[in-house]
């Protein structure tokens, strides 16, 4: 029988300040603590498969016999953003941060992104993506002119009223844009944010579309397609690996449907991985720093871990973990967090219990490989034994 393994990123479901948060300017930080702290906060079989029996983590009663392998992972990679945990995951230890700019973007570079696509820009700076579309939405309207900004993270992102710039039109710009974010200026996203409304009531829709560096060097997903396996993907995935080593996706307009994919596909007939990624906690309630909106979606997801459980296989393995922190409670900024992640393993296969703190996102990735009876090219130990 085909063995499958089922890998859900919680996005930005940290588990606590990692050592070097301060760094980051994170010190202090820790998403499921804040998140927990909510009176909407109800996951019980997270807790059961042993969320709060990870190191470190207390917000809660402990599990007296949990039914998942877990632990939690320190990212080895010099960042803290989608890009680089979801790289990490799959086998990448980005030493090198990507290139950010708190300053905006220089304007050679502006001028030669302007010059590609045959509009102006606006902004450029570090902004909220929905106060910016307010504040300059209607000049972007008024002139056509684009609207580009950027975050904490290495991002350049591209917002355009649906009406102004159609959509294909604005995928268009942002792989002219990506062509360019090369070299020292290799951004780890082009993200375009297209909106609708009309003046003072702009909001985002769920168009929005990343295009990815591709990955640097190999990753479990190119190890498993190259052994004829199959790579799954729901979300954003297909775009934070710019496509490379998977062999089926479908992009997702949030949490509900994403889930509701992944329920489906598992009465699907294949051998080898499906990853998906849930982005609401991190896009719309980590960053706005909406603590309740948090733990709503994360309880949301819990309701419908029985339907997942149902559905698995004699031989799968659900495994649930996180690319970084966006902790809703950290009032000093409202970007990522250095975070430590979790993972939760469950199955036939796991046996249960702590497999403490582990030094790398890759122990992922190379538990994934190995069970599906592949050698990991990348640094990274098994956390299971098969």
């Amino acid at each position: 029988m085909s063995k499958r393994v089922f890998l859900i990123v919680l996005d930005s479901f940290g588990c606590g300040e990692m050592p070097d948060a301060a760094e980051f300017g994170d010190a202090g930080a820790n998403t499921l603590k804040s998140v927990a702290s909510s009176q909407f906060f109800k996951a019980p079989n997270l807790l059961k498969m042993g969320l709060f029996n990870i190191d470190g983590v207390s917000e809660q009663p402990k599990e007296s016999d949990p039914s998942g392998m877990f632990c939690r992972l320190s990212e080895a990679s010099q960042g803290k953003d989608t890009t680089t945990g979801h790289w990490e995951i799959a086998g990448i230890q980005s030493k090198v941060p990507f290139p950010t700019y708190p300053n905006g973007f220089p304007q050679e570079v502006l001028e030669e992104f302007s010059k590609a696509v045959g509009r102006g820009v606006l902004c450029n700076k570090t902004y909220s993506g929905t106060v910016v579309i307010n504040d300059y939405g209607d000049e972007h309207v008024k002139t056509g002119d684009l609207i580009v900004y950027t975050s904490a993270d290495s991002v350049f992102q591209i917002a355009a009223h649906e009406d102004v710039v159609p959509l294909e039109e604005l995928y268009d710009i942002c792989r002219k844009a990506r062509k360019i974010l090369v070299g020292k200026h290799g951004v780890g996203r082009v993200i375009a944010r297209p909106f609708i409304g009309t003046s003072g009531n702009y909001t985002r829709t769920a168009h929005r579309h990343d295009f990815s560096l591709e990955p640097t060097s190999v990753t479990m997903l190119d190890q498993l397609k190259a052994a004829g396996r199959d790579v799954l993907a729901i979300g954003k995935i297909n775009d934070i690996f710019a496509g490379k080593g998977i062999t089926e996706y479908t992009y997702t307009s949030g949490n509900p449907e994403g889930i509701d994919r992944t329920i489906e596909w598992m009465d699907r007939d294949f051998d080898g991985l499906c990853f998906v990624n849930l982005v609401d906690t991190d896009m719309i309630y980590g960053h706005r720093r909406d603590i309740d909106g948090y733990a709503k979606a994360i309880s949301y997801f819990d309701e419908h871990l029985p339907q997942i459980f149902a559905k698995m296989r004699d031989d799968d393995i659900l495994m649930i973990t996180a690319d970084h922190g966006c902790d809703p409670g950290y009032v000093k900024t409202t970007d990522h967090t250095r975070e430590y992640i979790p993972l939760l393993a469950y199955g036939k296969n796991v046996k249960p219990g702590n497999l403490g703190t582990r030094d790398s996102f890759t122990d992922i990735g190379a538990t994934v490989l190995e069970y599906l009876g592949l050698k990991p090219e990348f640094a990274g130990k098994s956390l299971i034994e098969f």
